[in-house]
């Protein structure tokens, strides 16, 4: 059974990850992309070159739809679709450097948020704070 400080810190730790995420797809709001197709760029850029198949997987929709959504990112100039060099019948998707470039902006600009709301906290608070990242990085290594 689990401890109940266990549970509620699972909890609150939950919560307060996904409030975390909003904050930060709101920034990307301004993104010249839509949410699904940048999480797919993110996904190909930081896996790629990747199979139509695998970011499908990856975004958990099917492959048709994920065509679709790759064809727009390559009219955008921000990933190629490329034949396969040992098996023409298949594609491999890879990020471009507008591509990449988009999603470093992206980043930059959430990072640059993030650090201002960090900044508004007590140096004790900052680390504190800080020591919590480790555990958690320490915590998700530790967990298949």
């Amino acid at each position: 059974m689990i401890d109940a400080r266990i549970g509620e810190m699972a909890a609150r730790l939950h919560s307060n990850s996904v409030r975390l995420l909003r904050l930060a797809r709101r920034d990307d709001e301004d993104a010249a992309i839509g949410g699904s197709r940048l999480s797919a760029l993110t996904f190909i850029a930081l896996a790629g070159p990747v199979s139509l198949a695998e970011v499908a997987a990856a975004e958990q929709v099917r492959c048709p739809t994920m065509s679709r959504l790759v064809d727009s990112l390559v009219a955008d100039g921000l990933v190629t679709r490329d034949a396969h060099p040992d098996d023409r019948r298949r594609v491999r998707i890879a990020a471009t450097p507008e591509g990449l470039r988009l999603l470093e902006e992206g980043r930059s600009g959430r990072m640059s948020a993030l650090a201002g709301r960090l900044a508004r906290l007590a140096e004790s608070e900052r680390r504190a704070l800080y020591r919590g990242v480790e555990l958690m990085e320490r915590m998700l290594r530790s967990q298949p």
